[in-house]
């Protein structure tokens, strides 16, 4: 197998300062995308935890349980299922690492899908 070496060197295509902006979106992409993360995370976790907390007691410290408290446990558990199932999926709708974001001129790309 050849490798293919050009003759002469390529030029760059951008200014310094093209790149120096490119960058900075970079960098704040970055930030973003760890931000999200963390507050999907901690989102399902926490909702993970009531939901676990809630049952636990219902079963340990109540022997009898009334229509009353089942409707009040489903209504509360749907509220944080519903909560949880929004930020995850708003999470991964948003989350496209081929897409170029920030402020400023963006070079022409090709449209993937998804």
């Amino acid at each position: 197998m050849t490798d293919v070496i050009p003759e002469q060197p390529l030029t760059p295509t951008t200014t310094f300062q093209q790149d120096l902006t490119t960058q900075g979106q970079r960098t704040i992409n970055l930030i973003w995308e760890k931000t999200q993360s963390r507050i999907a995370l901690l989102v399902v976790v926490i909702g993970f935890l009531i939901n676990s907390l809630l049952v636990t007691l219902v079963v340990l410290f109540n022997k009898e349980v009334s229509i009353t408290q089942l409707a009040l446990i489903s209504i509360c558990l749907q509220f944080i299922n519903l909560t949880v199932g929004i930020v995850i999926g708003f999470y991964f709708s948003r989350t496209n690492h081929a897409a170029i974001g920030g402020i400023g001129e963006k070079p022409s790309q090709e449209y993937k899908g998804r």
